[in-house]
């Protein structure tokens, strides 16, 4: 019996802050170079709300707390990861401008300063303080809670906000492959990251089945795995057939090597 509990916490330990090891390495990495450049934020966007969407969820059709869990976990997590990357983008941009010169003298010039609160979208999900990522998802949350209140007698909205949730959760790995597409590299991002996004996604999709979780979890676990084995392919294509000249000199705003 005491194996058996034991056994359930491990398991439950596991679902909860497995989720967010892989981003030890990944956080670790961008404090010792002082560069975010290899990391998309955008991965952090749509953990936030992926989870927020199956926090709501849960109020329409009931599943395991140990998920509900997962998921204020995971928020925590990526506010973090929002917070560091804020701050080493915005001290990058402020010591490149301070290495301008004019005249022979440094020039001081402030880093404009992009806000939610302006509502451009070309500066989304790009601005220069946390404080503004946490009025985006503080306004999301509120908008997204109000409709479900008003619509969580509908199971066809119940069932499409579960949908989405989980399928937005499934699109995680798409903003870091489209980013080691664009710069033609992995460099910057880590692969113990990835590999632990690999074998998280794999235990979890596993957990659904045996759970027998609502089929919107167990299917986009099935997506998630093949994008987590699309960037790994990207890995080692891009090692294997570099596609751009690897960095001559190395700076304190240079990527250094992913982990």
């Amino acid at each position: 019996k005491f194996g058996l509990i034991l056994q359930w916490f491990g398991s439950t330990g596991a679902m909860v802050f497995g989720g967010v090891v892989p981003y030890v390495p990944q956080y670790r990495h961008i404090r010792r170079s002082q560069n975010a450049e290899g990391f998309s934020t955008y991965v952090c966007l749509v953990l936030l709300v992926a989870n927020i969407l199956r926090i709501l969820f849960r109020f329409g059709r009931y599943f395991e707390t140990v998920l509900l869990w997962q998921s204020i976990v995971m928020i925590c997590t990526m506010l973090v990861m929002l917070n560091l990357c804020t701050n080493v983008r915005m001290a990058s941009e402020l010591s490149t401008k301070r290495r301008s010169f004019i005249d022979g003298k440094d020039e001081e010039i402030r880093v404009p300063k992009r806000l939610f609160l302006d509502f451009e979208w070309n500066y989304f999900w790009l601005w220069s303080r946390f404080m503004d990522y946490m009025q985006c998802v503080l306004a999301f949350t509120l908008v997204a809670a109000y409709m479900t209140y008003l619509l969580l007698d509908s199971t066809l909205f119940v069932e499409t906000l579960g949908f989405l949730a989980v399928f937005t959760e499934a699109m995680l790995g798409t903003p870091q492959l489209y980013c080691n597409y664009q710069n033609k590299s992995t460099e910057g991002m880590s692969v113990k990251m990835v590999l632990m996004w690999t074998s998280g996604d794999t235990f979890k999709t596993v957990y659904f089945l045996l759970t027998q979780a609502p089929v919107q979890f167990w299917t986009c676990g099935l997506l998630q795995v093949l994008v987590d084995f699309a960037i790994l392919f990207q890995v080692y294509y891009y090692s294997r057939y570099p596609q751009k000249p690897a960095p001559h000199t190395v700076s304190h705003t240079t990527s250094a090597k992913a982990l």
